[in-house]
């Protein structure tokens, strides 16, 4: 398979290839997707033929993505990312929680629209500062 890209797509693809692969397998430990890493290491391995050498190193006999590619931002957007569906999620749950987790349907739609919308008002204004758990003890 042949696929086109200029330099700066196939830089663009490089971080796709990252963020896909540490989404899929950075919570694994050793029950790694081994095929999505070697995915990975095929891409990178492209890297220093098309001028980017500081992109990908070997490590242990494998092409690797490079300190450098690691710590250059890419876990910023990562981390943009896991904090936005965090919210999401939480907000979602909260309201569903609030309405008693009774089915949603087009008649409480817009309540359950209404009440993630406050939640997501809440995180964005105060994030979890708000948030309290009664523990009996």
């Amino acid at each position: 398979m042949n696929l086109e890209l200029s330099k700066k797509q196939f830089r663009r693809l490089l971080d796709l290839v990252y963020i896909g692969n540490w989404i899929l397998n950075s919570t694994r430990g050793q029950e790694r997707f081994a095929d999505y890493d070697e995915v990975e290491s095929l891409v990178f391995a492209r890297a220093a033929i098309e001028g980017m050498p500081g992109l990908a190193e070997l490590y242990q006999g494998e092409i690797v993505p490079s300190r450098a590619f690691v710590e250059g931002g890419i876990h910023e957007a990562i981390a943009e990312y896991e904090n936005n569906v965090f919210f999401d999620i939480l907000a979602e749950d909260l309201a569903r929680r609030d309405m008693d987790d009774v089915p949603i349907d087009e008649s409480n739609y817009a309540e359950l629209t209404s009440r993630i919308d406050a939640y997501i008002a809440e995180f964005e204004e105060h994030g979890t500062d708000n948030v309290l758990v009664d523990i009996d003890t």
